[in-house]
């Protein structure tokens, strides 16, 4: 079909009558005429029951039925269809019509409360204030990604006036961990499965967990559900089933909005840490480690037997409180988009107007990104950058997951290299970020060359976009999880 034969695009007409409220207008200049329904039937030859249906918004009624009801009103035509409810009372009840007709209500599987003049007007201004409250609520747990990335910067600025430490959580740890017969070096299977017993909890592995979830926990059995293998960089399956314990060791309770949500999380991922890399062992280890200047996240890593990820952020909870050094993290996509990130040496993220980092390119010549072009991807990528805002060392590791690339990035400035394995090395980049001319600005030769001549089709991440499903939890999709439980507790 060529351009001459497409049909025009159909648009609304801004212009066309609000049916609720012009059929509450009609109602209204009938009722105040002392017509019925019956009156106005008559006069205007229609039947009432169609007449019902335009003054209850369902129907639209053709312009010659207009200009009848306007006639027979004696109301003129331009007054019929004026935007405005005729009354305060046709306002509420306007109101109450449309919140009962959204989806949000319909979901509910309850009656449909008609706004007739028998109503109280103080009932109905209630249920209108409860739909509003309502509606309030729902567009705030529904985590919008801009009420997602609100919440998330919030919290990741308190995180950096704590030094992304939390002394509580950190003691509670520990003394779990230890009570379960935890003595040194890595945290074993068994030992958190003797800290779930404490609890009364049982630790099953299933290969059916809902999508929507990583564990789930039956509070009513003591149970508590985990995949049978960790998650490809990510999640060991010591690590997930600490943060499920977590949960009630902390007192969590169902989050009220996402900014709950997010919190909840960054405490169960903490309390995770602490147990797996226990305070005093950590620093043991760590203050040892920069008495003999060879600080190094991979060697951590390795004496606690977690992932590189989980080691990284934990040094980033201990460096400044107990060892004195600025640090900052990063995990890096290998599209140089920044997934994680904290900091508290100045180092100076990219953000977007809102104060999100996430989601935003990091330099090229960071060692985040020029990791992924060293062959030798055995050991840590060292390298030193100077940015506008100083000289920083890094260290970096990459992996791999279904979905690509990645990098975890340490880095402190340059003043504190001297405690870390490394530091010798030679690699030096020079960031001007965020000067677009740094690495953001294609050289003039090929921009002049291709800027005309290409047209690249961008892939678009889903999750920007869309919100989260909206069940008990953010995220969460509650007939699913409901539907496993109940098929477990049965077995």
């Amino acid at each position: 079909m060529d351009a001459a034969t497409m049909p025009d695009p159909i648009t609304p007409d801004p212009t066309a009558p609000d049916l609720i409220t012009l059929g509450r207008r009609i109602r209204h200049f009938r009722t105040e005429r002392g017509l019925t329904l019956d009156g106005l039937s008559a006069a205007v030859g229609a039947a009432p029951s169609q007449l019902s249906l335009v003054e209850n918004g369902h129907r639209e009624p053709r312009l010659s039925l207009l200009r009848a009801i306007s006639a027979a009103l004696d109301v003129p035509l331009t007054e019929l269809l004026a935007p405005e409810p005729p009354s305060r009372r046709a306002g509420l009840e306007i109101a109450l019509d449309r919140a009962q007709r959204g989806s949000a209500y319909s979901s509910l599987g309850l009656p449909a409360v008609r706004p007739g003049r028998k109503l109280p007007l103080e009932a109905l201004e209630a249920l209108v204030g409860l739909h509003a409250e309502l509606a309030r609520r729902a567009n705030e747990s529904i985590a919008t990604p801009e009420e997602a990335r609100r919440a998330n910067t919030e919290l990741r600025l308190w995180m950096r006036g704590q030094n992304n430490y939390l002394p509580a959580i950190e003691a509670l740890g520990e003394k779990m961990v230890r009570a379960a017969g935890y003595t040194a070096g890595a945290v074993t299977h068994r030992t958190v499965a003797r800290m779930a017993e404490q609890l009364g909890f049982t630790i099953i592995h299933v290969r059916d967990l809902p999508h929507s979830t990583r564990t789930v926990t039956d509070l009513a059995s003591g149970r508590i559900y985990l995949p049978p293998a960790s998650i490809p960089g990510g999640h060991g399956l010591r690590s997930l089933a600490l943060q499920a314990i977590a949960h009630r060791v902390l007192g969590h309770e169902r989050p009220a909005s996402y900014a709950d949500f997010l919190h909840q999380r960054v405490e169960i991922n903490y309390f995770a840490a602490a147990a797996l890399m226990p305070r005093s062992a950590a620093l043991d280890y760590l203050s040892t480690a920069k008495k003999d200047k060879d600080l190094a996240i991979e060697d951590f890593r390795d004496a606690f037997g977690v992932t590189h990820e989980a080691a990284a952020h934990r040094f980033t909870n201990l460096a400044t409180e107990h060892l004195g050094i600025g640090v900052h993290f990063l995990r890096v996509g290998d599209d140089g988009a920044l997934y994680r990130g904290y900091e508290n040496d100045g180092v100076g993220f990219r953000t977007d107007p809102t104060g999100a980092i996430e989601g935003q390119l990091v330099c090229r010549q960071w060692a985040a990104r020029a990791a992924f072009a060293s062959r030798d991807r055995t050991t840590e990528f060292h390298q030193y950058t100077d940015t506008p805002n100083g000289t920083y060392w890094c260290t970096t590791q990459t992996g791999t997951t279904s979905t690509g690339q990645f990098s975890i990035t340490v880095g402190v400035p340059y003043a504190q290299s001297k405690w870390f394995r490394g530091r010798e090395t030679t690699r030096r980049a020079q960031s001007l970020c965020p000067d677009e001319s740094c690495c953001r600005r294609p050289p003039a030769d090929l921009a002049e060359r291709w800027a005309d001549q290409s047209w690249p089709s961008a892939r678009l991440h889903s999750q920007v976009l869309a919100p989260l499903p909206q069940g008990t939890f953010p995220g969460v999709d509650d007939t699913e999880v409901y539907a496993f439980l109940d098929q477990h507790a049965r077995r």
